[in-house]
């Protein structure tokens, strides 16, 4: 099992370099993050990337919930789309839009909203090396966003500052019960 890196190591603060080849290093590597990721609980994660395991490579992976297939990113380049906004409480029509604070593996008990964009495409390699180019929304688009944020060296506070935002600290009540702090900015 990989150790997951804390924050404020310097891996997590670099940008990523490309893979240049997949081989049976890189594939064991994403065995040992898939690991990792599935162990990982209180908070459970859903994605992580290479910097988050102390490797500067342009790989991340994620699992959007238990049931859902676990999807690999070799080199991704992120493209939005022109017309698209950050999303943002106010610019939202949708009765069913939730805002969730964002959290990181790297960052224990350290949360904030991030505002992302709600529909991006991707363009990358799988563990196979063939390219794929797919669009993503909704939650899966913000967690590729956060994952792709940690290959540029980005860890989320950077755009809860960024975006005049608000960070919190998770505490547990008497009860075990997760309750949010706000940390002055």
């Amino acid at each position: 099992m990989l150790s997951i890196v804390q924050a404020p190591k310097p891996v997590l603060a670099t940008k990523a370099s490309p893979i240049q080849k997949i081989d049976k290093n890189i594939l064991s590597l994403i065995g040992e993050m898939t690991d990792s990721l599935l162990y990982a609980k209180d908070p459970e994660g859903v994605g992580l990337a290479a910097p988050q395991v102390g490797k500067s490579i342009q790989l991340f992976i994620i699992k959007e919930s238990k049931k859902d297939p676990l999807h690999i990113f070799i080199n991704p380049e992120l493209i939005i789309p022109k017309e698209e906004k950050l999303s943002t409480n106010d610019e939202t029509d949708d009765e069913h839009h939730e805002v969730k604070l964002e959290g990181c593996l790297s960052l224990q008990d350290i949360w904030g909203i991030v505002h992302r964009f709600p529909k991006i495409e991707m363009a990358y390699l799988d563990e196979k090396g063939v390219k794929h180019q797919e669009v993503f929304t909704g939650f899966l688009a913000t967690i590729i966003q956060h994952e792709f944020d940690h290959l540029q060296g980005v860890l989320f506070p950077r755009r809860v500052i960024k975006q005049k935002g608000q960070l919190y600290k998770s505490v547990k009540n008497k009860k075990g019960e997760m309750e949010f702090e706000e940390i002055s900015v």
